[in-house]
């Protein structure tokens, strides 16, 4: 049997599949970041009796080592985290990793995700975008973040802490000021909330550690990387016979500038 690998509801439990409700059924170990969440979403949806079992950061090696032989065996393993897909910012990719490397088929059983929805909510929904996971806590690091994103002429979705959010929207603002910024917290909750507006506006707004989840998403930014370089590679590959949404699409992957803008522009 493959090793299935289950997204789960970001925070709503009713955003689930019938493929993912099959599974957990059928299955002979569910994986869980925390068997205690878990458990509210098996509860939820009638599903009892399933043997639940930890997996996570910390001992994501030992239950490696312990699960690869029941793999072989042949035994049906679904992985869960607390919320999302396991191995993005979560754990997981240890696992499905040494499966592979045992010759043990993955499936992956898709379904919400907080990077999409935060996208789509905060008004930046676009055919190309930075996820960057976690942001860094130290406050040098997070300068650095802050100056190479500068350049990029796209979105970028961020996982962030509640408590650690008026602090990285004060050291976004003290950076880019102007840029463009959503905080999404609670989606797909009761209490959802969408917070847009400028990093210095966003920054006033929050103040104080704000309660639940938080996905961070930041608007293109103000700086073009070398435009007008980019506008001559495009004009010299459409020149050259390459169609122009090509060539556009082309420069766009290698300088990080606009498609649209860099195909609006040649025209």
């Amino acid at each position: 049997m493959p090793l299935a690998v289950c997204a789960t509801p970001i925070g709503n439990l009713d955003d689930v599949t019938l493929r993912l409700l099959d599974e957990l059924r059928s299955a002979d170990v569910i994986l869980c970041e925390d068997t205690r969440h878990s458990r509210v979403l098996l509860d939820r949806h009638g599903i009892s009796g399933a043997k639940l079992l930890s997996y996570h950061e910390h001992n994501e090696t030992k239950r490696t080592a312990e699960l690869l032989p029941r793999l072989l065996a042949g035994e049906r393993v679904a992985l869960v985290s607390d919320a999302g897909m396991p191995g993005i910012s979560d754990p997981g990719a240890r696992l499905v990793g040494a499966a592979l490397e045992q010759g043990v088929p993955v499936t992956v059983l898709p379904g919400p995700s907080a990077v999409d929805t935060a996208l789509v909510a905060g008004g930046f929904a676009a055919d190309r975008y930075q996820f960057v996971g976690f942001l860094p806590r130290g406050a040098g690091a997070l300068t650095a973040l802050w100056r190479e994103l500068a350049g990029w002429a796209h979105p970028v979705v961020a996982f962030e802490s509640p408590q650690r959010l008026p602090g990285t929207l004060r050291s976004l603002a003290a950076a880019q000021p102007g840029r463009e910024v959503a905080v999404c917290r609670e989606l797909t909750k009761k209490f959802e909330e969408v917070v847009r507006g400028s990093a210095a506006e966003v920054s006033a707004r929050f103040v104080e550690p704000p309660k639940g989840e938080i996905t961070l998403v930041l608007g293109p930014g103000e700086e073009e990387r070398d435009l007008p370089g980019a506008l001559e590679a495009v004009a010299e590959l459409v020149a050259a016979g390459v169609p122009r949404r090509q060539a556009a699409d082309v420069v766009s992957r290698l300088t990080g500038a606009s498609r649209n803008e860099l195909y609006r522009r040649t025209l």
